[in-house]
């Protein structure tokens, strides 16, 4: 198959990509770019495969689900444009969704948190803390290279006085962390407020998840050991809802999700600003449908995010921080063809025309 089109292309993995036109081949799930000219039909934009790096594929609004809905929550995702998923944690097998559909999935396993500190049914709880070390260590071997925790969570025993608090002692963060890097893992965590950040900074954590408590001076630091961040933005807008359900019962915790909802946009323009590496997540499964990033582009794009920013946190730096080398030349076919220029407007790119995995288209858009 050749095309011509213009794309966002670099010839290896250690280049930044930048946008070329030319023809390209695939052949044997490969693409390489053979002319500089425009030498077969034109296609009109081609560019990596959308990144969603915080998903739950297997989950609900209503909780796990059965392998036929996975399926089509697959399905959704790729009509988005996204062709790379890291899974987040969900209690059930979601392997069958990624052999269904060719979807590349990267599994975390479950949440791993403490008893009635995070939603129910969906974590592995540990009881006595000092055993998350080797509980980590475990699904380590057993993941897609990466595990998942809940690094805080409102704790209800203080009654009207409760708020988000850490989960872990930080020497048994310390530990934790460094037994899934020995077992050659990751570890995304799961992190609200200002109080925890100090301690996953101090752990050395690879990926905050949300990290809405984030200050200027922990942006500083996480930007400095190379630690990113996946800011979720479609679940900070929610803040205000969970704020409005603790209500009287819990004002301490109301209060700071309403003042956190309330600079989420000046605090998500920091973190730009920052040099932080963002990361693209929609927090999809639960709260947020399958198949939405472009509501997750779209908020970057209204919350300040510059557009070649965004674009490329969409595509390339997400699937390279994720072990994908984006759109290469010799690299997997894994791209997208789309109709509108995404440089005008990045929401084009979750609207494809068609999505290749390996070479073979994955998804067509229905002729209208």
């Amino acid at each position: 198959m050749e095309f011509s089109g213009l794309a966002l292309w670099a010839d290896s993995a250690a280049e930044r990509p930048s946008w070329v036109r030319g023809t390209w081949r695939v052949d044997g799930g490969v693409i390489r770019r053979v002319s500089e000219e425009q030498s077969a039909p034109s296609v009109g934009f081609i560019v990596p495969g959308l990144v969603d790096t915080h998903c739950h594929i297997g989950y609900s609004d209503t909780g796990s689900v059965d392998e036929a809905e996975m399926v089509e929550q697959a399905r959704a995702t790729l009509a988005s444009g996204v062709t790379v998923v890291r899974d987040c944690g969900v209690p059930v097998d979601n392997s069958p969704a990624a052999r269904a559909t060719g979807l590349h999935l990267i599994r975390c396993g479950r949440h791993v948190a403490r008893p009635k500190r995070y939603m129910r049914d969906l974590p592995l709880d540990v009881g006595d803390q000092r055993e998350l070390p080797a509980v980590l260590a475990s699904m380590a071997h057993s993941s897609d290279g990466w595990v998942k925790i809940v690094g805080d969570w409102i704790d209800r025993s203080g009654g009207a006085d409760s708020d988000l608090m850490p989960l872990w002692d930080p020497a048994v963060l310390n530990d934790a962390v460094a037994a899934v890097h020995e077992a050659g893992a990751r570890i995304a965590v799961h992190a609200f407020s200002h109080g925890v950040i100090d301690s996953l900074i101090e752990a050395g954590v690879d990926d905050i998840e949300h990290g809405s408590g984030i200050d200027a001076d922990q942006a500083s630091e996480i930007a400095a050991r190379g630690i990113a961040v996946t800011p979720t933005l479609r679940q900070v807008e929610l803040f205000k809802e969970f704020a409005a359900q603790a209500g009287t019962k819990y004002p301490v915790y109301a209060a700071t999700m309403q003042g956190m909802y309330d600079m989420r946009r000046e605090h998500f323009q920091m973190l730009v600003d920052s040099g932080v590496q963002l990361l693209m997540g929609t927090d999809s499964g639960g709260y947020q449908d399958h198949g939405t990033i472009g509501g997750e582009i779209d908020l970057w794009l209204q919350w300040g995010a510059p557009r070649e920013f965004t674009i490329d946190a969409a595509t390339w730096v997400s699937q390279r921080y994720l072990g994908y080398p984006g759109l290469v030349d010799g690299g997997s076919a894994d791209f997208l063809i789309l109709d509108e220029d995404p440089r005008k407007d990045p929401l084009a790119l979750s609207k494809p025309v068609r999505v290749f995995l390996d070479g073979v288209s994955a998804w067509e858009r229905p002729s209208a």
